[in-house]
């Protein structure tokens, strides 16, 4: 097998493994927390413009009327909520549901769930309160995706989708209500549901061969590879089309696509299920694919196997659209030619690695209007292996929470574009969107002539990257493995919506310090920054002007060159910049989240000290960012600091001691904390051993209360109160060595008062 073969294969979506080893792993910095960026974001990607036109209406779980456990926000690597839309989704147990109201007709509804580890069933449907006879079918065997030889990478992929049509027309107004009924699985998790109003099937065409004609069994039951394998050569005998009709067909080999169309009923109707579609090293084009499903049985990782929907070359003036992709390693990995390619109206759900990936060579390939969901890798990549790709564009593309890696990535090549596309809740080891030169493999050819990105809206992304031990911004330019030099790298019209961390990052990721330069920034807006609007870590320079900035958490730049010898990156601002003229004063520290300034002006010194003051006798622990030696599932840190009483953090069962800490953003003087646990009478009285131990720089600890049980009484609202006496101090933290009523450390609020 030659290099470009065994990238479609062994490196088929590997771009995350690379990212995670980067020479940044080095940096010997005071790391922010993942948990600290946890605020409550309610910014739909479907709330603005641009993105996909899609044909449904999404609705968010914890939107909807429910008695369930409403989970998050989370941003921790490897928590549920941290990769649910929004990072908040809804558990519901036993009795319990989750109920939408519709604001448009509609008669199918896809739901992405996650259950525990090893759980599978189903979850009872009502509409308008009347049960109906189908349920929606749900399992855990599509999630918890475990990649051990990617650095940094924990288990992930908790989600999956499960669709039905619901056998009725429902207007505007109809309620739609998923319950746990006696039977269902015992618990599940809900974060959207994508309700839609599905047209009929298609009919047949005239000029077309049906696989049913040719022997495919359209009940599932019975293996249809050769009844497609017949209708191809059949309908290129005649000239004709080949036609997959209402039905569910079971493919279990790649069949030969060159140069034909394969047309369906409708991606809710004609359903193929197989793992390894079309797979192909070269081809002469004129491959159309339009309007079924292709559902794989991809349940793991595999970087050896091409279980991908398409793997390789669909040739000249080809076209994938309408389809629905779910379930597969890949969706499309595309080597050799693919001039003029169009995928477009397509759902990429759902899989282990990347959306789509232009693997060296591509040539006027337009990616547009897609919707892709739940991507273990890049969500949609250009990677210029063997030969650049040029002049491509990824378009008007809705991306949402890619759990590995980027949501767009432009690695390499020429005169490509990103233009019009809005990408949410990005996770672990990515941007939102990354324009790169890392290399991954040779020969690699790094960027040149010109990258466009404009039109962009990015929610919620960048992520804490783990090997690095601090931010990836939203938007990063990196010269991982060569310089950016001589490329004009124009970056327009960018809309940032509360970016957990930084929005624009100047890096050389491998560690190495290469200069990135010729980047022009014109226009963009950043509301609700958690740290820096402008990361820049290695040499060069760009261009900002009407760059505004409100609500950003510290101040307006951290301009750090690494190695620490380089020279400072050179921010050039034009006109029309605004909200982010202060600048980050201590290199050896990296912004905490929401510590500082909300104005973006003055500068920022020390370790992140500013924010805004607590009023006298208030909660000083309240929203501040807050870490732990470990915790159960979804009961995070932050659950401790939210201000709901119902929400829990729970330790790592049967591991004591451990720990939970809160960073109170300055030293202060704290002399009483309260403890609370849920206020339910189904917290029976318990007792919990823990210490207190304060600090004013993280590293060195003083006891302020030596160890003592504490006895948490639902008839007294499960609440204790610890005397510290007139402790200052500026982080607190909690050591758990007992509790009477669970094996682990439980705690629902930990409040800090002055007196």
């Amino acid at each position: 097998m030659d290099i470009r073969r065994r990238s479609a294969v062994w490196l088929a979506c590997a771009t995350a493994s690379a990212v995670a080893a980067g020479g940044l792993a080095a940096l010997a910095l005071t790391a922010p927390t993942a948990q600290a960026a946890a605020k409550v974001s309610t910014v739909s990607p479907f709330d603005v413009s641009g993105g996909a036109s899609v044909p449904f209406t999404e609705y968010e779980a914890e939107q909807a009327a429910t008695n369930g456990t409403v989970i998050g926000p989370d941003y921790t690597q490897g928590t549920v909520a941290s990769e649910a839309s929004g990072r908040r989704a809804v558990t519901i147990n036993q009795g319990q549901y989750v109920e939408f109201t519709l604001t448009k007709a509609a008669n199918a509804v896809d739901v992405a769930y996650n259950l525990p580890r090893g759980a599978s069933g189903t979850v009872s449907v009502y509409v308008n309160g009347t049960k109906i006879a189908t349920k929606l079918a749900v399992t855990s065997q599509y999630s918890y995706v475990d990649t051990s030889w990617i650095a940094g990478a924990k288990t992930h992929h908790f989600f999956d989708d499960s669709r039905i049509r619901l056998g009725q027309n429902l207007a505007a107004g109809a309620k739609v209500k998923f319950q746990l009924d006696s039977g269902d699985t015992g618990s599940a998790t809900l974060d959207v549901a994508d309700f839609e109003q599905v047209a009929a099937p298609g009919t047949q065409p005239a000029n077309s061969v049906s696989v049913v004609a040719d022997g495919a069994d359209a009940s599932g039951s019975g293996d249809s590879t050769q009844a497609f394998r017949q209708a191809i050569s059949d309908a290129k005998a005649q000239g004709k089309e080949v036609w997959i009709p209402q039905g569910d067909f079971k493919v279990t080999s790649q069949i030969p696509a060159d140069g034909v169309t394969l047309r369906g009923a409708g991606n809710w109707y004609s359903v193929v299920h197989s793992s390894h579609f079309i797979d192909q090293t070269s081809a002469g084009g004129n491959t159309k694919l339009y309007d079924f499903a292709v559902i794989g049985d991809v349940s793991v990782r595999n970087d050896n196997s091409p279980d991908n929907f398409i793997t390789g070359s669909l040739g000249p003036n080809s076209v994938v659209q309408g389809m629905w992709i779910q379930r597969e390693k890949c969706g499309l990995w595309l080597t050799g030619n693919n001039t003029n390619l169009l995928v477009q109206n397509n759902r990429i759900i759902g899989t282990t690695a990347d959306g789509l990936n232009l693997d060296g060579s591509a040539q006027g390939v337009q990616v547009k209007n897609n919707f892709l969901r739940n991507q273990g890798d890049d969500s949609l990549a250009m990677w210029s292996l063997g030969s650049p790709d040029t002049g491509n564009t990824f378009s008007n593309n809705t991306i949402v929470q890619p759990n590995l890696a980027n949501g767009i990535a432009i690695y390499g090549g020429s005169n490509n574009t990103a233009s019009n596309n809005v990408i949410a809740d990005t996770n672990a080891l990515g941007s939102g969107l990354a324009i790169s030169n890392q290399a991954f493999l040779q020969p690699f050819n790094p960027l040149s002539g010109s990258v466009t990105a404009s039109g962009n809206t990015l929610i919620r992304t960048g992520a804490l990257n783990p090997n690095w031990g601090h931010p990836m911004g939203a938007l990063r330019v990196d010269s991982y493995d060569y310089a950016i030099t001589n490329v004009n790298v124009q970056i327009s019209s960018t809309s940032f919506i509360d970016s957990p961390y930084s929005d624009f990052e100047f890096v050389s990721g491998g560690g190495h310090g290469y200069t990135v330069s010729g980047v022009t920034v014109s226009g963009a807006t950043a509301t609700g920054t958690g740290t820096v609007v402008v990361q820049a870590e290695t040499p060069g320079s760009a261009t900002f002007s009407n760059v505004t900035a409100t609500g950003t958490g510290d101040t307006g730049v951290y301009n750090c060159s690494y190695p620490a010898s380089l020279p400072a990156f050179t921010i050039n601002r034009g006109s029309g910049n605004s909200g982010w003229d202060g600048t980050w004063g201590d290199c050896s520290s990296w912004p905490q989240p929401g510590s500082g300034s909300t104005t973006g002006g003055g500068t920022t010194t020390g370790g992140g000290s500013g924010g805004t003051t607590p009023p006298a006798g208030g909660n000083l622990a309240a929203g501040r960012p807050v870490s732990d030696t470990g915790h159960t599932d979804v009961y995070v840190a932050s659950n401790a600091v939210d201000g709901n009483a119902n929400s829990y953090w729970e330790s790592t069962d049967n591991a004591f001691p451990q720990s939970i800490t809160v960073d109170l953003g300055a030293t202060k003087a704290v002399g009483r904390l309260v403890l609370k646990l849920p206020p339910a009478t189904a917290w029976a009285t318990r007792t919990e051993t823990l210490s207190v131990l304060g600090s004013t720089d993280n590293s060195t600890w003083t006891t302020l209360k030596a160890s003592a049980g504490y006895t948490f009484n639902p008839s007294s609202g499960n609440i204790a109160t610890v005397s510290l006496g007139s402790a200052s101090t500026r982080y607190l933290r909690l050591t758990f060595t007992g509790n009477t009523g669970w094996p682990a450390g439980q705690l629902s609020e930990l409040e800090a008062y002055a007196s």
